[in-house]
């Protein structure tokens, strides 16, 4: 579902639609991904396949054929089962299917319903030991048996290689093939294309390396000591020395290497012994709608609804005022010290005693949102919320007792006696529930029951700290450890909703290659947390000039020790916490401004240079590759807002309805109108466009500069 954002006098303008095309003429796209239909365990790479997908079938139109494994519980419900409308590509699967293949073909019900082919890897199998072998003979690369995802990315890698030379053999001219692997999961299909010799057009992009990932889990000072690092050693020590050289294989051999972010490609090139040709970021649907301030009448929504669950969770010690209760939020897979779970914990707690002896009336309540094993809800948990909704029960009954009796002395003409209208029936319903809502213990913190409690990371590190909110805190934790939805009886909102109703998004991570969590963030407008050393955290440092005032904190992780960062991120907190809600309002603005710039209408151009830059390689005969040094152009950034820190006096567009505290006025004026209209004209064109031209150059692209395809002279 792509994320909603307004269209207003806040949307920027400088991102111009590129409008040019490329001649693909008889070229044709597959894009090969173990995420295809494909969710998994976790979304990273799925989110980025299947919100591209409608630029991609957009620009290659009936040419583009997105490749995955057949899941039969995902393909009922995300693909519609077709006949091939591709001539070439029917004789290909029937071929197949004929030699002991199964190869489904469809659409997937999806933005752009992009074709897909999906191959059932389990029923082929048979077929793994012999293509081991052929592994072990031409490639040298051992798999070993005990390794269920390896041995499914060495089914996968062959059959999709064979897709590919079959496809190539059925063309009566020489075809021009291009194909693009993610991850290594699939990048067996391209070291196979290349060792074959295949006419095929060949694109790696990893979105995260398997070596950086082992390595960061393992508490090493991974970026500092990234040139000492023996890879080979590294690998084998965590066993998983197959898997890294499946994936250095598939980097080594690509025409072009690409990856998300420039941390990732520095890590990259002494892990994978590569450097990528061009940076290509990650980026997501924007859908516009026309009302001014909707995304704000979202969140406040949403907000009630956290609220209310807020409401049951804290019955019997709710002592805190919920209008002045900020909502912070963590989320992604469990990794406690990669995702930074153990830097915003220790600086919740630091938080905590600021806020206790400054005497401040907010209350901040954290979420973790992070998936651990667990074997049901908490009784106490879903007691709360049954407490809540009794309550409000009992409320609507006296109401309707008031209202009745009120209604009948109205009706005779006579004024209420208000001693009258409640009886001793209705204040001993509600003497009982009010008794209903005494509790003897705390507010749980883990709304599940864990299965191994003693051992959690989260739990243990809140023991350690003492958050156990209680009454005298002014930081209370809430650690959910499962996804979000609908359909829960705890806490029934998808992720999208939950987070337009929180106020702040956390992500202090030490490893992330992109980072789609604040960049979801970004898009609805809600402010966020992020790092130096995440992708998402060092695109945003290149483009805003000052990327705090729109609502985008950066935390130095890579050149501060952890105390400092940890200091620095209870800095960040504390001063969010110290906003009026009308700058929280016109800070939300100013992050919603920024969602052009992560739109697949902007981002998609990188991805298309890639895309070019690969033809040109391949098929130097046709389209013309001559390598160029970067211009000194680097893009765009976006100037500093007109009036930093957001902190005004009036403003005519800012708020939807007056805000609380008006007593924090100041002499500066905030004119949203004339704010955009300075970032309209302060936005450059980031690189030059391809023009309809066969013969063309290439620029490379890499690290702060940004991919020019130009027409040759």
């Amino acid at each position: 579902m792509p994320l909603a954002r307004s269209l207003s006098v806040t949307s920027l303008s400088g991102l111009e639609e590129w409008d040019e095309e490329f001649e693909l003429e008889d070229a044709v796209l597959f894009e090969i991904a173990w995420e295809v239909a494909n969710k998994g365990k976790f979304g990273g790479i799925y989110t980025v396949i299947q919100t591209k997908a409608r630029l991609t079938a957009e620009e290659w139109g009936e040419n583009y054929f997105l490749v995955g494994p057949y899941v039969e519980s995902n393909v009922r419900t995300q693909v519609e089962l077709i006949e091939p409308t591709n001539p070439i590509l029917k004789k290909t699967i029937d071929k197949m299917n004929a030699s002991g293949c199964k190869i489904y073909f469809g659409r997937w019900l999806i933005e752009g319903s992009p074709y897909v082919v999906l191959i059932d890897v389990a029923f082929t199998a048979w077929s793994l030991d012999r293509w081991k072998s052929e592994l072990w003979e031409n490639c040298a690369i051992g798999v070993p048996w005990f390794d269920r995802e390896a041995n499914d990315a060495v089914l996968f890698g062959f059959l999709t290689a064979w897709l590919l030379g079959e496809y190539a053999a059925q063309c009566d001219e020489p075809p021009h093939i291009l194909a693009h692997f993610h991850e290594w999961l699939a990048g067996l299909g391209l070291v196979l294309c290349r060792q074959r010799q295949l006419p095929v057009a060949t694109i790696f992009t990893t979105h995260a390396t398997l070596l950086g990932r082992y390595l960061c889990a393992g508490s090493v000072d991974f970026y500092n000591k990234l040139a000492e690092f023996n890879v080979d050693k590294e690998a084998g020590d965590r066993q998983i020395y197959h898997r890294y050289c499946l994936e250095r294989s598939a980097a080594r051999c690509a025409h072009v290497f690409t990856t998300v972010s420039q941390i990732t490609a520095i890590e990259a090139e002494y892990l994978l012994k590569r450097k990528p040709d061009i940076i290509t970021p990650n980026g997501l649907n924007v859908k516009k709608f026309s009302a001014m301030h909707e995304f704000q009448n979202l969140h406040a929504q949403s907000k009630n609804r956290i609220q209310e669950f807020i409401r049951g969770h804290f019955y019997g010690h709710l002592d805190f005022n919920l209008d002045k209760c900020l909502f912070l939020f963590i989320a992604g897979r469990y990794e406690f010290s990669n995702k930074g779970a153990d830097i915003f914990l220790e600086a919740l707690a630091r938080l905590n005693y600021l806020l206790r002896v400054n005497h401040s009336d907010v209350t901040v309540i954290a979420f973790f949102i992070m998936p651990a094993r667990t074997n049901n809800f908490n009784v106490e948990t879903l007691k709360g919320q049954a407490v809540r909704k009794q309550l409000w029960d009992t409320a609507q009954t006296v109401k309707e007792r008031f209202g009745k009796k009120l209604y009948e002395s109205l009706l005779v003409g006579q004024l209420p006696d208000v001693s009258k209208m409640l009886d001793k029936e209705d204040f001993t319903i509600m003497k009982r529930a009010i008794f209903a809502t005494q509790r003897q213990c705390q507010p749980p913190i883990c709304t599940h029951n864990m299965l191994e409690d003693s051992s959690d990371p989260i739990l243990n590190c809140i023991r350690r700290i003492g958050l156990f909110n209680s009454a005298a805190d002014r930081v209370k934790v809430i650690f959910h450890p499962e996804f979000l939805s609908s359909t829960s009886p705890l806490l029934p909102m998808d992720y999208e909703e939950f987070v337009r109703g929180c106020h702040l998004g956390v992500f202090p991570s030490y490893y992330e290659p992109w980072g789609y969590t604040p960049a979801e963030c970004t898009v609805m407008g809600i402010p966020s947390i992020s790092t130096n050393l995440s992708g998402f955290g060092c695109f945003m440092e290149e483009h805003i000039a000052d990327p705090s005032a729109y609502g985008i904190y950066i935390l130095d992780r890579r050149y501060r020790g952890v105390d400092e960062s940890c200091n620095q991120l209870t800095s960040f907190l504390f001063q969010f916490c110290k906003q009026s809600r009308r700058q929280r309002i016109i800070q939300r603005n100013r992050t919603e401004r920024l969602s052009d710039l992560l739109d697949w209408r902007y981002l998609g151009r990188y991805y298309i240079a890639a895309r070019h830059m690969a033809l040109a390689k391949a098929f130097p005969d046709v389209y013309l590759y001559e390598p160029h040094e970067p211009t000194s152009t680097s893009g765009f950034r976006y100037p500093r807002p007109a009036s930093v820190p957001p902190s005004p006096s009036l403003s005519r567009h800012s708020s939807p309805h007056h805000s609380e505290a008006e007593e924090d006025i100041e002499d500066e004026r905030y004119d949203e109108d004339l704010e955009a209209e300075k970032d309209r004209l302060n936005i450059r064109q980031p690189f030059a466009l391809p023009l309809k031209n066969k013969a063309y150059t290439v620029h490379r692209a890499y690290g702060d500069d940004d991919g020019a395809v130009s027409e040759k002279n």
